[in-house]
């Protein structure tokens, strides 16, 4: 049953300029779950009429880690996992839920399973940066999901929309991605243009995040990204990673790399592709902005 209230406290956070509204729906605040909060999200995520966000994260509880993070678009859809939300989620629980690591880690269930945020150098009960284990990556066709003949990995997946031709390189996540490497500098890249129509290509069957990228050495990218249900942001922690994957399996980057956005650098490392089942991990920063209170004329209450 959904349910309309008229007064929710909400804390903005942000990391690396990817933004979000975090609802603390734990313990006694359970009812908050009954909240349609993808029908919402379009009035509260609104940066002109509303609190303006890339999407909203709500803190539930599970028996299968210390919380839930349920990730809602800036469209309503189904964000499945994010990584900049990931990392100040961590922040949260353990700032302001009052959570401890286990031997230096917090384990958090996302949509992309239960993953383990590292917290075994933090010196304080202040966390500014996190190192957050992303899981592995998902390479085959159906796991993306992605319309493609032949094996994994899937480097040159071709796809033409508005006359332009994409060489893609689709790595998942729990979230799909569509990476392409270009020669081009992706500040000058229309990606409002032609990054809806690859978003919505028919190739992929629950849409996808598209992340344009260049290769400014083994140890550093640099990429734009417009993101699946919600357009251009300033940064994508789960593109970021998928970028260092797809460019791990093409040759051009190192193990590890720093990967530059718009928002900030985000650092990500992965041992494959030798190791398929390897962890791909990110660091970076994770901060709050301000609180308040969702009222009654962005909630849909009369």
């Amino acid at each position: 049953m959904s349910v309309t209230p008229v007064h929710v406290p909400f804390l903005k956070v942000q990391g690396a300029g990817n933004d979000f509204l975090l609802i603390d729906a734990l313990g006694e605040n359970a009812h908050l779950n009954d909240v349609d909060w993808p029908a919402l999200a379009p009035r509260i995520c609104d940066r002109h009429f509303g609190v303006g966000a890339d999407g909203i994260l709500i803190a539930q509880d599970t028996e299968a880690a210390a919380a839930r993070m349920v990730i809602v678009n800036a469209d309503g859809s189904d964000g499945e996992m994010c990584g900049n939300g990931f990392r100040c989620f961590t922040k949260y629980l353990v700032e302001r839920a009052g959570m401890t690591p286990t031997n230096g880690a917090l384990a958090i269930e996302t949509g992309a399973g239960v993953l383990q945020a590292d917290l075994s150098g933090l010196t304080s009960a202040t966390v500014d940066r996190v190192r957050v284990d992303m899981g592995r990556a998902w390479l085959q066709a159906d796991e993306i999901p992605v319309v493609h003949e032949g094996p994994a990995p899937i480097l040159d997946h071709e796809i033409t929309v508005a006359g332009r031709t994409f060489d893609l390189t689709c790595v998942s996540m729990g979230n799909p991605h569509a990476v392409w490497f270009t020669d081009e500098d992706v500040d000058e890249f229309p990606l409002t243009e032609f990054g809806p129509l690859v978003e919505m290509h028919p190739d992929f069957p629950r849409k996808t995040n598209f992340e344009i990228v260049n290769v400014l050495a083994p140890d550093r990218l640099k990429m734009r990204v417009w993101e699946r249900g919600v357009g251009i942001t300033m940064a994508c922690g789960s593109g970021a990673c998928a970028v260092l994957v797809a460019a791990r399996l093409r040759g051009l980057c190192d193990p590890a790399a720093t990967v530059s956005l718009p928002g900030g650098d985000l650092e990500i490392a992965w041992d494959g592709p030798g190791d398929p089942s390897a962890s791909v991990y990110m660091t970076g920063p994770a901060s709050f902005s301000f609180a308040g209170h969702l009222d009654a004329h962005l909630l849909g209450a009369r």
